[in-house]
């Protein structure tokens, strides 16, 4: 009991000093960057006057340890402060326009996991054959080709020459105003209403950004995997399940993929975070309305309570979903549990 309550403590001290570090991080960032809040508010030719009064109700003229403290209490009520771009407050943006990011995140991932694990088991257990060495030149590919070139030719393929996707965006505009959303995820909220013209035409909409990311996410995952299950399939328990005369597939499947699929939790939820937080380029050639290409807008109209608002959220995300994969692999792994 108490090794539990102390484990509880240290999960909660954790949590609490890296958002506090996060915020920090981001406030800094905001003080360092060469962009005038007050001027963007007011514009370059503002009188001076106006210029002193809004810098004083802005807290600019105070310590920066007082900013701090201010921008920490802010934040914690709830209140990111409010967009110049678009004069709503930052929280209401992000609420607007992050389901589109979760959304084709989940469905990369999704990709990403059911090609990335089993291309992965094959080349272990293919190891040095030709197979393994496909695998690994995807997986390579993967990482070295930028995105926003792959985005450019698959748009220039699939819908130019092809005409088997839709055009960039979110949803048709045909759709658009008729369709009501309730989750936020445009595919599943088709789905759950049975608009399946709808459905269809979201489908046609995220298949190419999201099998983009979920090309990415396969590269990392599936060379993950294959470090996982070469070091599963060399444990003694296995030559033992061989001499029983188990099957090579139960034994790959039940017994070593079972096994690996410990610490890929891990991988997969740091997937995760990574296409939610580094989707801004596919976000912007496919013209997709999510939280990158809102950050990108707001950065180019120096709109820092926004680029501010969208990195602390995005910061969150990455440290909720490693501590769920960290719980995820205490649960799955009893050996960790008392650690």
């Amino acid at each position: 009991m108490t090794k539990r309550l102390g484990g509880v403590l240290r999960f909660a001290v954790v949590l609490v000093s890296t958002f506090l570090g996060l915020m920090a991080v981001t406030f800094f960032i905001g003080r360092v960057v060469p962009v005038d809040p007050v001027l963007a508010v007011l514009g370059d030719r503002a009188p001076a006057s106006a210029y002193a009064r809004v810098r004083a109700e802005m807290g600019l003229d105070l310590p920066l340890w007082q900013q701090f403290w201010m921008y920490l209490k802010q934040v914690l009520s709830g209140d990111l402060g409010t967009s110049v771009l678009t004069t709503h407050p930052v929280a209401e943006d992000i609420a607007r326009v992050f389901p589109a990011t979760l959304e084709l995140a989940t469905f990369g991932t999704i990709v990403g996991t059911l090609i990335g694990v089993p291309l992965g088991v094959l080349a272990a257990v293919k190891r040095g054959s030709l197979s393994d060495q496909l695998v690994r030149l995807v997986g390579l590919a993967g990482y070295s080709i930028p995105i926003f070139w792959l985005a450019l030719l698959g748009l220039l393929l699939f819908y130019a020459k092809l005409r088997w996707v839709a055009f960039p965006g979110r949803i048709d505009i045909v759709y658009e105003y008729s369709f009501t959303p309730i989750t936020g995820l445009f595919l599943l909220d088709a789905i759950l209403q049975r608009q399946w013209d709808v459905a269809w035409d979201v489908f046609r909409h995220i298949v190419l950004p999201g099998c983009l990311l979920g090309y990415f996410s396969m590269a990392y995952i599936s060379r993950m995997t294959r470090s996982f299950m070469l070091n599963e399939l060399g444990q003694e328990y296995i030559i033992a399940a061989r001499a029983k005369g188990l099957s090579e597939r139960r034994i790959i499947w039940a017994h070593a993929l079972r096994n690996a699929a410990v610490p890929l939790v891990t991988v997969i939820a740091l997937s995760y975070a990574g296409l939610l937080e580094g989707s801004v380029l596919t976000e912007t050639v496919f013209s997709w309305p999510g939280l990158g290409s809102y950050i990108t807008n707001s950065l180019q109209n120096a709109d820092m309570n926004a680029v501010l608002g969208g990195t602390l959220v995005i910061g969150a995300v990455f440290i909720a979903l490693n501590l769920l994969s960290d719980l995820l692999y205490r649960t799955l792994d009893p050996r960790t549990r008392d650690k």
